[in-house]
């Protein structure tokens, strides 16, 4: 049999690749795709790259008007996205995106506090005016512990005095390890006290058992808030688990914490919107690491790692559609460390070797490519190759071993869509930093 050279893929993929021309045309064949998926997931290699920000809110927008979801779960905190669902269903105080999206103050901000997020923000409160059928904005992840804890307290100071009551005796477990959430980590998986483990279980369980009551008083709880508390506990509980995790030996990764954690309030959701009778219709927006299938990289090769995309798929099957995003160079938002500013850092060209530079030298500009299909392309994309992944951190000097990993792209997504160049999100809050932008390589000699 002879052997495919890059050559070869690349010129099948310049058959196989639907140029993306910025048209509103450029996503019906994969609205036709989504069918009747009830799960769409649309990544990022970055969390700072706007095309992939933007043309992901194009592609909800689309989903939502035209194919009837009802819901967007992103890669956020819980508690923060609340107030944005609050706000896109014309409830609360907030009267613009940019307050909205308030909550969202621990680092990265630019993550959820951006032009495109505030932009896409006010579409769907716009657009659920004028509908009957209203979709919200969710959070998955898991690292607001200290915020949880706050709002199932709120939540029980309103509907249940007592069970308020022995919540914060609960909760008080974590005020002898002060603010920093790794302090308790750190200390309760050595032993140096006890943990909280119990008590978070305790309050879970008695918010579950006491659900039902809630649902029946007259007036009955709002559903909603009482969906909101119940998952707020959940996360207390989850949260709890991967702190100590972080510093326990031979336990589960905290990788595969979050990420069931994710996927256990993707479920949440699911159940909820079913007993609201809404169409349990759900895009989900997190990094190409959640949500391209592990299974198909090195995260679960060598590291035993799962994650939302591998999940769903073994859940729900051809109930969903994995997106994935790449580019081959521009510029990116991140930090230099983690907790840093943001700045807006040069992203150089993909390195020989990968999916991005097969992309790029297939000459066109954008790109989408439905690697379901048994054509020439995707034949010859299934060996590994390199992929690029930026987090909220990017280290360009160090590229190959920080930010590639190996991969097998079909097995990964359904559908990729490439962007040759692309440039930095814009932050809400741009600093002088992000403003000026990476110097030049050669500076300060200028040769």
């Amino acid at each position: 049999m002879p052997t495919i050279t890059d050559s070869d893929v690349v010129a099948t993929l310049r058959e196989a690749a639907q140029p993306l021309t910025g048209l509103a045309a450029d996503y019906d064949r994969l609205l036709k795709m989504v069918g009747d998926a009830r799960f769409v997931l649309l990544g990022e290699a970055s969390h700072g790259t706007h095309e992939f920000y933007d043309e992901r809110a194009l592609i909800t927008q689309r989903l939502i008007e035209e194919k009837g979801f009802t819901a967007v779960a992103a890669e956020a905190d819980w508690p923060d996205a609340w107030r944005v669902n609050r706000f896109v269903h014309g409830i609360g105080a907030d009267s613009f995106a940019h307050e909205a999206l308030g909550d969202f103050k621990r680092f990265p901000r630019w993550m959820w506090r951006n032009t495109v997020v505030a932009d896409f923000v006010d579409w769907l409160r716009a657009h659920n005016e004028d509908l009957g059928v209203q979709a919200g904005f969710y959070g998955m992840d898991l690292y607001s512990l200290r915020s949880s804890m706050a709002a199932v307290l709120e939540f029980l100071d309103k509907a249940d005095a007592e069970a308020a009551k022995h919540a914060r005796e609960r909760y008080r477990c974590f005020e002898r390890f002060g603010p920093d959430d790794q302090v308790y980590g750190f200390l309760a998986a050595s032993g140096a006290t006890p943990s909280c483990k119990e008590q978070v279980i305790e309050q879970l369980m008695e918010l579950q058992k006491k659900a039902l009551d809630y649902a029946r008083r007259n007036p009955p709880v709002d559903p909603d808030e009482l969906f909101y508390a119940e998952q707020n506990a959940r996360l207390v509980k989850s949260a709890e688990e991967y702190y100590r995790s972080m510093f326990t030996r031979g336990g589960e990764s905290t990788w595969n914490l979050r990420d069931r954690h994710m996927m256990q309030t993707l479920q949440a959701l699911e159940r909820h919107l079913e007993r609201k009778q809404l169409p349990a219709k759900i895009v989900v927006w997190a990094h190409n690491s959640h949500l391209g299938d592990a299974r198909a990289t090195e995260m679960g090769w060598r590291r035993g790692e799962l994650n939302v995309g591998q999940l769903v798929r073994q859940a729900y099957g051809k109930a969903a559609l994995l997106v994935g995003f790449t580019t081959h160079h521009g510029t990116v938002t991140a930090a230099s460390d983690w907790g840093e500013p943001a700045q807006r850092k040069k992203v150089k060209e993909a390195l020989e070797g990968s999916y991005e530079t097969l992309f790029h030298d297939t000459k066109m500009k954008n790109l989408l490519l439905d690697l379901r299909t048994g054509n020439e392309a995707t034949r010859g994309l299934r060996d590994s190759r390199l992929e690029r992944a930026i987090g909220v951190v990017y280290h360009p000097r160090t590229e190959r071993v920080s930010h590639y990993f190996d991969a097998e792209l079909p097995a990964q997504f359904d559908v990729v869509l490439h962007f040759e160049e692309t440039r930095a999100l814009e932050p809400l809050e741009r600093s002088a930093q992000w403003e000026k932008g990476d110097l030049p390589e050669t500076y300060p000699f200028g040769v």
